[in-house]
């Protein structure tokens, strides 16, 4: 039975690459590197690869991203990777969004790990992630 995991989280680091696509589209298409930090449920760090297809002056776009999470989950330790993707329309909610544990990713104590989730941003920016999953 999956368990539900809540962590609360910040960026602490945000750098762009230099990779430019060679296609020119009608939005921006880029690449970053990102490191995430955690607390709650999910504590630690974790690293993460960003794609994204964004218009900033417009808050429209598409994004995709692997992240590589060390620490505790639910008090187990260890390292998982998980992936997630979201379209914004210019408005509040996250469109056709995609949180899901990277199956055989485990290490340590979360060998077996499993779950899908979901990420939610408050009015006052607080950013969230929600899991819910199966703990070997």
């Amino acid at each position: 039975m999956p368990t539900t995991a809540t962590s609360t989280f910040r960026v602490s680091s945000f750098e762009p690459t230099d990779y430019v696509s060679p296609v020119t589209t009608g939005t921006t298409v880029g690449h970053a590197l990102m490191v995430k930090e955690f607390e709650g449920d999910l504590s630690g760090r974790s690293t993460t690869q960003f794609s994204f297809a964004f218009d900033n002056a417009t808050g429209v776009g598409t994004y995709v991203a692997m992240e590589a999470f060390e620490g505790t989950l639910l008090g187990k330790q260890g390292a998982f990777a998980f992936a997630h993707s979201a379209t914004t329309d210019g408005g509040p909610d996250r469109l056709s969004e995609l949180v899901v544990i990277a199956p055989g990713s485990g290490s340590g104590e979360l060998v077996g790990l499993t779950g899908n989730g979901s990420l939610r941003i408050d009015d006052d920016g607080t950013h969230w992630l929600l899991l819910d999953v199966d703990l070997p």
